[in-house]
């Protein structure tokens, strides 16, 4: 798939296929168009030309109806975590319930706390989400990814910003729900170390296109000169760091 914005190519001829059950994780730079290629696979942007499937279908060839369906069959964790700060963290993980299924008040309930359980957060259903540090904002938005039980789960950036402790926490979560859950999983990251904790297959993204696609073990020796350099991390390729986050507990 293509994707550009006026004059300038993101995305060039993309060729990525994601077999069901497996983890790929896509490494780039800062601004190469990680975020933009994930957005694609959730249907939130189309393609100028290519195109993209999911489950067998074509997600701008089917009807609209149709394509939400595919969509709710993601899971998305954005930059960030993306919580509504106006609604409590059970709130935000009840949202998606609430408004794509039928469940009574009971099960979702039950559903929010299961989630919680999940991502080593449990019993605060109650609290603001103004008092999270980063890394308990990010799991939170990892349970609201997690609500609807989806068969694809996407992660993008989820431990930008954070100190190491809180990114061991965070990809320590992110493999459980992949032992429990059994998705298909796409994490977008600048991160070797996350990639190589989390991912079945390793692709590199850089000007645009797929430079490599390997498993972590052979993406780590890569002789390719650009593979080489993000993981001697030369300057040129390392992306921007923020100030790190507070420890959660």
């Amino acid at each position: 798939m293509t994707k550009r914005f006026g004059a300038k190519v993101v995305l060039d001829a993309v060729d990525l296929t994601v077999p069901v059950g497996e983890s790929l994780v896509v490494l780039g730079k800062s601004g190469v168009g990680k975020s933009v290629l994930v957005k694609h696979l959730i249907g939130l942007l189309e393609p100028d030309a290519g195109s993209v499937r999911v489950l067998g279908d074509d997600l701008w060839a089917v009807p609209s109806r149709r394509r939400d369906e595919l969509r709710r069959r993601f899971g998305m964790s954005f930059q960030e975590g993306a919580l509504f700060d106006s609604l409590s963290v059970g709130e935000n993980i009840a949202f998606p319930l609430k408004r794509h299924t039928k469940m009574t008040k009971g099960e979702v309930r039950d559903r929010v706390a299961e989630c919680l359980e999940a991502v080593r957060l449990p019993g605060m259903e109650a609290k603001r989400t103004s008092e999270l540090s980063g890394g308990m904002r990010r799991r939170v938005g990892f349970a609201r990814a997690i609500a609807l039980k989806p068969e694809i789960l996407l992660f993008d950036e989820p431990t930008t910003g954070l100190d190491p402790i809180n990114t061991d926490v965070l990809v320590r979560v992110i493999t459980e729900l992949n032992h429990r859950m059994n998705p298909t999983m796409v994490t977008i990251t600048h991160d070797l170390s996350v990639a190589f904790a989390v991912a079945e297959r390793v692709a590199l993204l850089d000007e645009g296109r797929i430079r490599a696609d390997l498993p972590p073990r052979e993406f780590e020796t890569s002789p390719d000169p650009r593979v080489r350099a993000f993981v001697l991390g030369d300057s040129s390729l390392e992306d921007a760091r923020t100030a790190p986050e507070e420890v959660s507990p």
